[in-house]
């Protein structure tokens, strides 16, 4: 990317997105848990579920207790970022891209944990650069990043067909000081999980990205967006041994700078891909996918021509 902008990091704008969303997901995360107990109870006491006009709980009655949010109806993406509630997940992704005599290969490590609607989480990616001509290899931790996200309004049709979430949440980056990381990152996203019927699912996403720091990209701000769209086949429909679910996966992962030498610039990336629910082994359901990157706009093409990535989920 073109980096000439000559602008200071704006720690101060930064700093306040963070603490006016960090506030947001607190305030949500108390409400809700306080409603917790009242559930909890009726399901102990063997009653039913409360009637759709009861349902309604958390900050303002926003959230609804039938929602598929949280109750694994979403795949886990690959290219774009997380959005359903996760209790207890540790992930392992290898990513392998290449473009002309470069090839890429990034290993990330993520732990998410949940507290009530709000997931916590923790990303260790290290990457490994290389050139085949002239032959240069770079590698090292890219930046450590900090996630939180929350749920702030649910629709479920009478039937259960509609289920809509829509929620908040932030990113934080805090580089490592390698040859690949040197600039903090912070992300305020808005998010949309949805669900028509039994099967078909969309996951949406929208973050503004600043960078601050006295790397070369310092001061780069960029849109970022992506859609998953999945299509969940389950076991009686599809009676694999010891697959609970067959999920085909489509993803659009984007970004767009809004500054710098190159306001506009737009990178647009597919991913066609699988993901294989298996069965619990003991406490733990593993869930496996694999998926086939391409570059969709001229952007994405000179970054990569093609590239796969393999991930590992293990849900406890």
């Amino acid at each position: 990317m073109n980096t000439t902008n000559p602008s200071k990091p704006k720690y101060s704008s930064t700093l306040a997105i963070a603490f006016f969303v960090t506030a947001t997901l607190t305030a949500l995360s108390n409400s809700l848990i306080a409603d917790e107990p009242a559930l909890m109870a009726s399901i102990v006491a063997g009653q039913p579920a409360p009637a759709s006009s009861d349902t309604r709980y958390g900050l303002f009655g926003l959230l609804d207790h039938r929602s598929a949010y949280g109750q694994g109806a979403f795949p886990e993406p690959f290219l774009v970022d997380d959005t359903d509630l996760e209790v207890n997940e540790i992930r392992l992704d290898w990513t392998h891209t290449e473009a002309h005599n470069e090839h890429n290969d990034a290993i990330k490590a993520e732990i998410e944990k949940g507290f009530g609607p709000v997931t916590l989480e923790i990303e260790a990616p290290y990457e490994i650069d290389r050139t085949a001509s002239p032959k240069h290899t770079t590698d090292g931790f890219n930046n450590i990043d900090l996630g939180a996200r929350s749920p702030f309004y649910q629709y479920v049709s009478e039937n259960k067909f509609i289920d809509t979430t829509f929620g908040v949440g932030i990113e934080v980056g805090i580089p490592t000081y390698s040859s690949l990381s040197e600039d903090f990152e912070i992300v305020p996203k808005i998010f949309n999980d949805s669900r028509v019927g039994d099967h078909f699912t969309l996951q949406s996403l929208a973050g503004y990205s600043i960078l601050s720091g006295h790397g070369d990209e310092g001061g780069l701000e960029s849109f970022e967006y992506g859609f998953v769209f999945g299509y969940t086949i389950p076991h009686k429909q599809l009676p694999l041994p010891n697959v609970l679910q067959l999920v085909p996966v489509f993803e659009l992962s984007g970004e767009t700078q809004l500054n710098n030498g190159d306001p506009g610039h737009n990178i647009l990336t597919g991913n066609a891909a699988v993901r294989v629910n298996l069965k619990p082994i003991g406490t733990v359901q593993p869930r496996l996918g694999v998926g086939y990157i391409f570059p969709i706009d001229n952007g994405a093409r000179e970054e990569m021509h093609w590239g796969v990535i393999t991930s590992l989920v293990f849900e406890y």
